[in-house]
């Protein structure tokens, strides 16, 4: 077949995931950006469309294509723009998309000849048409009218799927209704959600004969009506399925028990915090700490493993809040506990409110990665934040704390057992992968010796 474009669309990795570290390839699940962009690709264009996920594989700079899409989020903004670089001195078109580029877009502007501000569905077409045309513009902003129906499916024979866990990932929302201050998602895409028609979900799933699902919506429930109708269309499949859900789910029982029935068998819900003060001052209010146990059991009862994800270093957390919080994970009996360290993504509420508070350390973009301390903590030291964390990540993944978990997880034992282990592992090699060396320039020691303070101010400030 003779093709008229070649375009090659890359995902760039950070550090941790680029082909090897604690997460090995066969751990993670295929992406669906690649996918789905590639399945955008005007037929009329006779493109061929290579996909290259540099978690399983090396990027070759030299690849004979016309075009190159790079999809940017901000932990891998700076390789992304060192990528782009080089392919563009080698004298390639680049375009860059993604949340990063959606957030702060004159930040990667200066680093491509194109770039997508928002969801792709009607603004990829239309650039690599012009791009065809030798029209390209500097910029192509997503409309707000944007419908996610009789949309093409995400071609998924672009990536070699014998090389994540699974393929069978799916999207039938995107969106929150929810305003919180950390979130990227109210900021980069607004508070409207949207859905995908049922039936075309269903089709995707059953297209793969797929029995378990994942799906990655990050907030299945946004719309109860929608979710409703998305759970009894899957009660026919009898498959398992996995996703993301707000604590509301637990006060919704109908809906709770109807999620259960269809196949729900794991979600994960941010947790944040278990400082109401911290709860508040994020608008997340309808987080409720005392409640915890209580979403724990109903869950459990019903057969839903949770993985509960909490954040460190807002305002109202001092330093005996890492241990509080992951003996509370603990004891309640969170199937799988993950603790991060807040992080203001740029463009966020909370990134403007540190930056108006002088509070931001870096705009080094690598290090907006969940784990690294980026900005000044209001009530303790960032060696005590970055210690912090690490403390809470022992604890819960200890083996006397991982043995109470097996006695009573709601996932199969097999499943509970791989993933504790391997969040253990990860638990106690964090030091090999975060840590506060970017402060201290070429001499790199370990940020947990001590150091005056205002040396960590110092030094960050100018990183």
């Amino acid at each position: 077949m003779t093709y008229r474009m070649h375009i090659a669309l890359i995902s760039p990795k950070g550090p941790l995931y680029r082909k090897s570290g604690i997460f090995r390839k066969s751990l993670r699940y295929m992406p669906l950006t690649l996918p789905t962009l590639a399945a955008l690709v005007p037929p009329e264009l006779s493109a061929k469309v290579t996909c290259i996920d540099e978690g399983i594989e090396e990027v070759d700079f030299d690849i004979d294509a016309d075009l190159i899409g790079l999809t940017v989020i901000t932990g891998t903004a700076r390789r992304s723009y060192e990528m782009a670089a080089e392919f563009r001195s080698r004298g390639k078109t680049v375009v860059l998309g993604g949340p990063h580029v959606t957030l702060v877009p004159d930040d990667a502007q200066r680093h491509a000849d194109s770039i997508v501000v928002g969801y792709a569905e009607d603004e990829w077409p239309r650039l690599l048409k012009d791009h065809a045309r030798g029209q390209l513009q500097p910029r192509y902003i997503q409309s707000p009218k944007l419908d996610l129906s009789n949309r093409p499916l995400p071609d998924r024979s672009v990536l070699p799927e014998r090389r994540f866990l699974t393929a069978d990932v799916f999207e039938a929302t995107r969106g929150c209704v929810h305003n919180c201050s950390f979130c990227v998602v109210p900021s980069a895409w607004g508070r409207r959600p949207l859905q995908k028609p049922v039936h075309e979900v269903i089709a995707d799933i059953c297209s793969r004969g797929a029995r378990r699902a994942i799906f990655v919506d990050l907030n299945l429930i946004a719309n109860r009506a929608y979710a409703w109708e998305l759970f009894e269309a899957l009660l026919p499949l009898r498959i398992q399925w996995y996703g993301l859900a707000t604590t509301l789910l637990c006060e919704d029982l109908p809906l709770l028990d109807l999620a259960a029935r269809s196949g729900c068998r794991g979600l994960l819900m941010g947790l944040e915090s278990i400082r109401p003060a911290n709860l508040e001052q994020s608008r997340k209010r309808f987080n409720h700490p005392e409640g915890y146990t209580k979403i724990v059991q109903l869950l459990h009862d019903r057969k839903i493993a949770l993985q509960g994800c909490f954040v460190f270093g807002m305002d109202h957390d001092t330093e005996d809040v890492f241990q509080e919080t992951a003996e509370m994970a603990v004891d309640i009996g969170i199937d799988l506990p993950r603790f991060a360290i807040v992080t203001p993504f740029p463009g966020t509420d909370l990134f403007r409110q540190l930056d108006a508070q002088e509070r931001i350390l870096t705009r080094d973009w690598e290090l907006y990665d969940g784990q690294h301390v980026v900005f000044q903590p209001k009530s303790m030291s960032v060696d005590a934040l970055s210690r912090g964390n690490e403390q809470a990540w022992q604890y819960a993944y200890r083996w006397r704390s991982i043995a109470r978990r097996l006695k009573n997880t709601a996932a199969p034992f097999h499943v509970a057992l791989t993933t504790n282990v391997g969040y253990r592992f990860y638990a106690r090699n964090l030091n090999r992968f975060y840590n506060c060396d970017w402060m201290f320039g070429a001499s790199r020691p370990d940020c947990r010796r001590s150091q005056p303070q205002d040396r960590l101010v110092a030094i960050g400030e100018n990183a």
